[in-house]
């Protein structure tokens, strides 16, 4: 469980469940937009859905931290090409 901690860092599912919850606000969220090499246009966002703060700390003395989150991803401006035809409904009005 040391993916993305700092080097010589050791984060266990013990430190993990012993951090402690933070609150938290939404102050800024923005999207990130990615122009394909197939012409479609991607955007990105990172929801945060928790924060813990763990007892660890970087060589610096800053706390570590660790986050749930959620990615979002919109295709926008998808080239006709690429789009597969829609499917009729097998069910009728009601």
């Amino acid at each position: 469980m040391t993916e993305g901690a700092p080097p010589g860092v050791r984060i266990t599912q013990k430190d993990v469940m012993e951090a402690a919850d933070l609150d938290f606000e939404e102050q800024e969220e923005h999207w990130n937009v990615y122009k394909l090499s197939d012409g479609t246009t991607l955007k990105v966002k990172l929801i945060l859905r928790g924060v813990k703060r763990l007892n660890k700390w970087n060589d610096d003395g800053t706390p570590l931290y660790v986050i749930s989150a959620q990615n979002f991803v919109r295709a926008i401006d998808i080239p006709a090409k690429l789009k597969a035809k829609i499917k009729e409904s097998s069910f009728g009005p009601v």
